[in-house]
């Protein structure tokens, strides 16, 4: 349980990996030391140092036995049946005393197998010692002896030696401290202890089994529904097959180092059907592997502090379940990676997405979303990276992107219905961001219910199909406007306005306004000048040409193709090329300036 420093040691104490699993600001302050017993603890006066330490609401765990074992040494020996259960109620009396809750934890036991393959428990009487002071004085048990026995039982002779450092079957090594820390914590959330408040709840607290062929699904589920407000739902290290999962207010959901939540690729899995919105129509559609939320177009959020977070990965069923949900409900019956509705104040941080049916992460009718240092990759038709759709108020910082679609798509709906139901998306920040393959860092093409204030700062953009475009159709209607794009580099700048996809809805009574885009400080000189660099479009329709448009202080290849057609009042300023000047293409525009230099 002790802390073990050395770094030229890998022995490590399951308390000294507890702060693991402790959920911030608690912490613990870990007062064991190796080679005590109940009885050199007192002597040392250690016992007294814990207890002056003692504030009113700390939990203290109590756990002794290996060295109260030791009867030839009389400065450590206490005999189970009557100094060391004494001890163990001095401790719970004097921890009580100063408004304090103890914990006892029975001794784990030691690696020690038979010449026949079975398991020897050495500790004699102690574990029952130390449950029957836990049940005399009423105070909470964590049986740590079963369930470490279990543990080491269960990976067999072979498989127990990664809990222990090489020649040491008494002491864990760093994977040995952290499996029984985590047995802790699920031990404590499984007595429903008010210290769960604080811990983290492993899933395999509640059944699930981290081999990537278990479904785990009502497991995971269970471990969500019981999370106490505040908490954590940790996924380990394994791969964790699941179908779709049902996140609530006020909880973490954390995916731990080398652990996977791995989507099934059963269609059946994503059942029942839930309200949706994809390429800006709602409708039912499969679930999606991480759901918040439900989809209410008039409603305030109906989801709230929600974190997703960890260093691992939350990887989909892929091709074969979208092709699977195709065949079922239709290409736009798909369920996406991670779907946020009517949600607010999320955090989603660390993790690497991946193998997506759909849409990777798509929050709809959302505020306060924030997406930091995420990796995203996709395959799949229309795999967009980030969807932030009819949502306000989001962050996406630091996050690399490999799509097959869209790395980012900032969507507000389609025409007719994303007209009716008029909810902008606004005040999106894109910060610090990598894109190294995909369509494009786009807004559109379904924006019929407005998007405005826009950031885009700090990005670096590899051969994207459209690099970064504002895309619409004659249809849509609603307004895009008031778009910063600084200090990037792209490698190309497009606003598109007659698409020829995704167009099946009825129009719009005016067509869509284009207006107020800045781009400054921008290095596009690592585009190909034989393409088109820069595309300016406006609509037909008298007072929808795109408008109100500047690009100062633009690093440019010599001959770079600048088109501009049914605009006016862009501007052109500081443009610096590295040969030849650019090929300027301006046409049925008016108050276009800059140009020819």
């Amino acid at each position: 349980m002790a802390d073990k420093p050395r770094a030229d040691l890998p022995e490590r104490g399951w308390g000294q990996l507890f702060p693991e699993v402790v959920i911030a600001p608690a912490k613990v302050d870990n007062q064991a030391r190796n080679g005590r017993s109940t009885r050199s603890f007192i002597a040392e006066r250690r016992w007294q140092q814990v207890v002056a330490s003692l504030k009113p609401g700390d939990w203290v765990i109590i756990q002794f036995g290996h060295n109260d074992q030791k009867a030839d040494n009389p400065k450590v020996f206490a005999a189970a049946d009557t100094d060391f259960r004494a001890n163990l109620r001095k401790f719970v009396a004097e921890t009580r005393a100063k408004s304090a809750h103890p914990v006892i934890a029975t001794p784990v036991v030691r690696r020690r197998w038979t010449a026949d393959g079975k398991f020897a428990d050495t500790l004699g009487a102690y574990p029952a010692a130390a449950r029957a002071v836990a049940e005399e004085t009423g105070t909470p048990l964590l049986d740590l002896h079963d369930l470490t026995l279990k543990m080491e039982s269960e990976a067999g002779v072979e498989g127990s030696k990664r809990f222990h450092f090489s020649g040491d079957d008494t002491h864990y090594s760093e994977t040995g401290a952290r499996e029984v820390a985590s047995l802790a914590a699920a031990e404590v959330h499984r007595q429903k202890l008010p210290l769960a408040r604080w811990l983290a709840l492993p899933v395999t607290a509640c059944g699930a089994v981290g081999d990537g062929r278990m479904v785990n699904t009502k497991s995971i589920q269970s471990a969500i529904d019981r999370c106490p407000d505040g908490g954590v739902v940790r996924i380990p290290a394994g791969v964790f097959l699941s179908g779709a999962l049902f996140l609530k207010s006020d909880m973490t959901l954390e995916i731990a180092k080398d652990g996977v939540l791995k989507g099934s690729a059963s269609p059946d899995d994503y059942l029942p059907l839930v309200r949706n919105r994809f390429e800006g129509w709602e409708m039912e559609t499969y679930a999606s592997l991480v759901n918040a939320g439900r989809l209410d177009a008039g409603g305030q959020p109906n989801i709230h502090d929600l974190s997703i977070r960890g260093e691992g990965r939350i990887s989909g069923g892929g091709k074969e379940l979208a092709n699977r949900m195709i065949a079922a409900k239709g290409l736009r019956g798909r369920g996406r990676l991670v779907c946020l509705m009517n949600a607010e104040q999320v955090d989603i941080t660390g993790l690497t997405l991946d193998e997506s049916p759909c849409w990777t992460l798509h929050y709809i009718y959302s505020r306060h979303v924030n997406c930091r240092g995420l990796t995203i990759r996709s395959n799949v038709r229309n795999g967009d990276g980030i969807d932030p759709d009819s949502s306000s108020d989001s962050l996406i910082t630091d996050c690399v992107f490999d799509t097959g679609d869209d790395c980012i798509a900032i969507k507000s709906g389609k025409n007719p219905e994303g007209n009716r139901i008029n909810r902008p998306t606004e005040r999106i920040r894109i910060s610090g961001c990598r894109f190294l393959r995909g369509h494009g860092i786009s807004i559109g093409s379904e924006m019929s219910g407005g998007v405005r204030d826009v950031v885009i700062e700090k990005c670096v953009a590899g051969p994207l199909l459209h690099g970064l475009q504002i895309k619409g159709t004659n249809d849509r209607g609603g307004v895009v406007e008031n778009l910063t794009v600084r200090d990037c580099e792209l490698r190309k700048i497009s606003i598109l306005t007659n698409l020829n996809y995704n167009n099946d809805g009825a129009p719009a009574p005016d067509q869509p306004v284009f207006r107020n885009f800045r781009f400054s400080n921008l290095d596009l000189t690592k585009a190909d000048p034989s393409k088109p660099l820069i595309i300016v479009n406006g609509f037909p329709a008298e007072g929808h040409r795109t408008r109100q448009v500047a690009f100062e202080n633009l690093s440019l290849p010599g001959k770079a193709i600048i088109e501009v057609d049914q605009a006016e009042d862009v501007s052109f300023s500081h443009i610096i090329t590295s040969g030849a000047r650019p090929v300027w293409k301006i046409t049925r525009s008016e108050r276009v300036t800059g140009v020819g230099r």
